[in-house]
């Protein structure tokens, strides 16, 4: 079947935690009368609304929501698995000729979606802690500069403070000796469709203040109970690492107060958006819009079809 220009579009909407992706996402979805795939690595879970920042239970009545509530807090779920989900979900709305929102911040979906995903030989666990144990005896930054030395580009696309994606990366070299960023230029395939990316951006200051208001009302709905019941059911380790839950646990095991807890929920919350700033300012082909002081989301879409006009064309045409 041959697609119409239009019927092959997806739209992205992406950006840093605490945004404000999910308003503008239900807002584009109802102006074009679609549903809305979610990019977020924790919203797979059920039993993890607060502190997931999850829709709400009328804005998902809003506008049909995929890959969200699939999975239990015992399950896992990969970029992989995504990739594969999502585009048989794009083909079903396109099929529908309607033109599918995506809608998160979680980078390594999108790109897996978008340049297709290098999945690599399988963990080498002797080898990573053989690595491990270098660093800690050479000294912090021993293995980015070896990886730096022998793989330079993919060197440069990992933080080296990221010990787990150089491990990776040193751990692919040695089983297949060529380098990484060649092995992923051959190995990735990127699809079909025809990505409209946007992200959304603020002030850094007043995204931290934004995440920080939020953090205290996610405090006052109740995620202290929602971590309580979440541990009941044995969460494997993808979704103990989510954001405010691990934090919690601490506390509930008595290694930090309460106030200590919070303080960390803020504070690490804060270097992810940062991350993800890092990691999407280096995504191509994506219409940034500034939405500083902007809150409302009514708001918010009006400046971004101010801003992106490809929009305008698909809403009005």
């Amino acid at each position: 079947m041959t697609r119409l220009p239009r019927q092959n579009k997806v739209i992205i909407i992406l950006g840093p935690t605490c945004v404000g992706k999910t308003g503008l996402s239900i807002l584009l979805a109802k102006y074009l009368k679609t549903e809305i795939i979610s990019a977020d690595s924790m919203l797979v879970y059920r039993h993890m609304d607060i502190g997931t920042a999850k829709p709400s239970d009328e804005e998902l009545r809003a506008v049909p929501h995929h890959l969200i509530n699939i999975l239990e807090p015992s399950e896992s779920f990969s970029a992989g698995l995504f990739r594969e989900q999502a585009a048989g979900i794009i083909d079903t709305l396109h099929d529908r000729n309607k033109i599918p929102v995506i809608a998160g911040g979680t980078g390594l979906y999108i790109r897996a979606l978008t340049k297709g995903l290098f999945e690599g030989p399988s963990a080498d666990q002797i080898f990573r802690k053989k690595l491990r144990e270098e660093e800690r005896r050479k000294g912090k930054g021993y293995l980015y500069d070896h990886l730096a030395k022998a793989d330079p580009e993919a060197a440069s696309k990992i933080e080296p403070n990221d010990t787990r994606r150089v491990v990776r990366a040193l751990e692919i070299l040695s089983k297949d000796k060529r380098q990484l960023s060649v092995i992923q230029g051959l190995s990735t395939r990127p699809s079909g469709y025809d990505f409209i990316k946007i992200g959304l951006s603020r002030d850094r200051q007043e995204l931290y203040q934004m995440i920080e208001k939020r953090v205290d009302r996610m405090m006052e709905d109740g995620l202290l109970s929602e971590t309580k019941e979440f541990l009941k059911r044995k969460p494997a380790r993808t979704a103990l690492q989510a954001l405010g839950y691990k934090e919690l646990c601490l506390y509930l095991k008595g290694e930090v107060e309460m106030d200590e807890a919070v303080r960390l929920i803020k504070k690490r919350t804060k270097l992810y958006a940062k991350r993800q700033f890092t990691w999407f300012r280096k995504e191509p082909d994506i219409h940034w819009v500034d939405i500083t002081g902007i809150m409302k989301a009514e708001d918010i879409a009006a400046q971004v079809l101010n801003d992106v006009a490809i929009l305008q064309d698909l809403i009005y045409s």
